[in-house]
C-alpha cells in the first residue's frame, strides 16, 4: 500500500492551555462554567470549543483553547477523496472512504480502546477530511497523538493534536444528519460520515 503508515513519530501534543479567568467575587467560576463555548463566551471561540476547528484560523478574535492532554485526538486533513474521474466530475469514494476507515481504525486501535471514530465529510478549508478519534482514556490519546505526529499517510505529514471536543452530539450537524442541512458540505458543524461496515 502507497497510502500506510510510514515514518517515525516525534514529540507528543502540546500547544498553549489557555484558559482564561473566570471573574472575581461570589459565582464567579459557576458563571464561567455556563458560558464557556458558548455564544455569550466573548473571549473563547464557541466553534473552536465545540468543533476543534475554526474558519478564521489564526486570524480568529477569539482565543482558540488548546489543551496538554485529552482523550480525543484531531488529525487534520488525514482523509483525501480520490481526484476527479476522465469527465472531470467527483468519482464515487465510498470504497475508497470504506478501505480509509477500516485501515485506520486498525492502526489508532493500537493506541488504546476507540469510543469513536468520526471522518468529516465538509468540505471547508478548517475541516475537509479532519479525523476525530476519542479513546476510553487521556492515555490513549497521548499515545496517538505522540506516535502519529510526524509520520506520513497518504503522502501527507500527520499532525495530531488533542482535541476539547468530546461529545460529538454538540459538535455534528443535525440537520446533516436527517439529510437536511441547507448549508450542504460548507456547513460549519461537523458533517460526519456514515460507515456501512
Amino acid at each position: 500500500r502507497d497510502r500506510d503508515f510510514r515514518g517515525g513519530g516525534g514529540g507528543g501534543g502540546g500547544g498553549r492551555y489557555g484558559r482564561n479567568g473566570g471573574g472575581g467575587g461570589r459565582g464567579g467560576a459557576a458563571r464561567f462554567a455556563t458560558i464557556l463555548g458558548s455564544e455569550d463566551d466573548k473571549v473563547n471561540c464557541p466553534f473552536y470549543y465545540k468543533i476543534g476547528a475554526c474558519r478564521h484560523g489564526e486570524r480568529c478574535s477569539r482565543v482558540h483553547i488548546k489543551p496538554n492532554f485529552s482523550q480525543t485526538v484531531l488529525i487534520p486533513h488525514m482523509y483525501q477523496r480520490p481526484g476527479p474521474g476522465a469527465d472531470g466530475l467527483p468519482v464515487d469514494d465510498h470504497d475508497h472512504f470504506e478501505n480509509f476507515y477500516e485501515e485506520i481504525l486498525d492502526e489508532l486501535a493500537n493506541y488504546g480502546p476507540i469510543e469513536e471514530l468520526n471522518v468529516l465529510e465538509n468540505m471547508g478549508d478548517h475541516l475537509v477530511g479532519n479525523v476525530y478519534v476519542k479513546f476510553k482514556t487521556e492515555d490513549g490519546g497521548e499515545k496517538c497523538c505522540t506516535s502519529l505526529r510526524g509520520r506520513y499517510y497518504g503522502g501527507n505529514m500527520l499532525m495530531p493534536e488533542f482535541s476539547l471536543v468530546t461529545n460529538f452530539r454538540e459538535a455534528r450537524c443535525r440537520q446533516f444528519d436527517e439529510d437536511q442541512c441547507n448549508r450542504g458540505n460548507y456547513c460549519n458543524f461537523m458533517h460526519i460520515r456514515r460507515i456501512s461496515k
